[in-house]
């Protein structure tokens, strides 16, 4: 008879001292609904390791398994969360020193009801976040709560002076504008559609801001002026018409998302500008360097 156990599913012993559960570590999700403005919580059974506290959905993650596609997968086969019914926002890493438990932050997209497909769980519930440290709480999850719960919010955003990032490179943009900003759009489209999110340092995240914070999922917004007016925007990028100049258009944007409390980080190398969106709350400001290595090629 063979043995149908997935290879990851064992203890561990990290350089740290500790036993942790996942050979090749192990991956959970903090699903944030905001309209509840409540996380997707799980009453551990009293047989489980730290049984009777409540967590979030994960397990050991298979070998050769991307952290994401592992709590994915264990909300999946613990929670039944839907396919798509989530979207990705941030990554955060425990690290014991070969062992590591990544938690996906992510946000509710579209509505579910959680539901026990297994034995691992007393209960699932959403939990309102003023109530989850009222609950005897996963030790683990108990000590990362801090780090997490500021995550829990408005979506990180990335604005993209695109006149600055297009005139940054002498490759005759000025000969057609508007088909410039097209190929920058559809550079960042593929870009945001194909990677693995941003290192958290883009954002000017992670160490020691957020001890370990690593990657990041922002909207993306791409502001265009004068011909490349009314391009039109993609799934993954928003692009937003400046109505008199690119510069005014993006402090306004960086207003509102400040005053929303998202995480905001404006792409330009114009030094008035950056002095304009650091005075509108721009977290970060990140020259048009930064922004063009990580893209992929025209």
């Amino acid at each position: 008879m063979s043995d149908l156990r997935n290879p990851g599913d064992a203890w561990v012993t990290a350089s740290d001292g500790g036993r942790y559960w996942g050979k090749f570590g192990a991956a959970g999700l903090l699903a944030y609904d905001h309209a509840r403005d409540a996380i997707l919580m799980q009453h551990r059974v009293t047989w489980s390791d730290h049984g009777d506290t409540w967590g979030i959905p994960g397990g050991a993650r298979h070998e050769g398994e991307a952290a994401n596609a592992g709590a994915l997968r264990e909300s999946q086969e613990e929670a039944g969360v839907p396919d798509g019914s989530v979207r990705p926002r941030y990554t955060h890493v425990l690290d014991r020193g070969g062992w590591t438990y990544t938690t996906l932050i992510a946000d509710v997209v579209t509505q579910f009801e959680p539901e026990i497909l297994d034995p691992e769980s007393h209960a699932l519930a959403w939990v309102p976040l003023d109530h989850v440290e009222t609950l005897p709480l996963h030790p683990a999850f108990a000590d990362s709560w801090s780090l997490l719960r500021p995550l829990l919010g408005q979506p990180p955003t990335v604005v993209v002076d695109a006149a600055n990032v297009i005139g940054s490179v002498p490759n005759g943009w000025w000969k057609d504008r508007r088909g410039a900003a097209e190929r920058l759009r559809d550079r960042l489209h593929t870009f945001v559609t194909s990677s693995d999110g941003v290192r958290a340092g883009f954002l000017d995240l992670g160490e020691p801001r957020m001890p370990g914070l690593d990657r990041v999922y922002p909207d993306w917004i791409l502001v265009v002026e004068g011909p490349a007016r009314g391009i039109e925007s993609t799934e993954a990028v928003r692009v937003l018409s400046a109505e008199e100049t690119g510069d005014d258009t993006i402090v306004q944007a960086v207003q509102s998302l400040s005053a929303t409390g998202s995480v905001t980080t404006v792409v330009t190398s114009d030094a008035e500008l950056r002095v304009r969106v650091g005075a509108a709350g721009a977290s970060t400001i990140r020259g048009v360097q930064k922004l063009l290595r990580i893209l992929p090629e025209e």
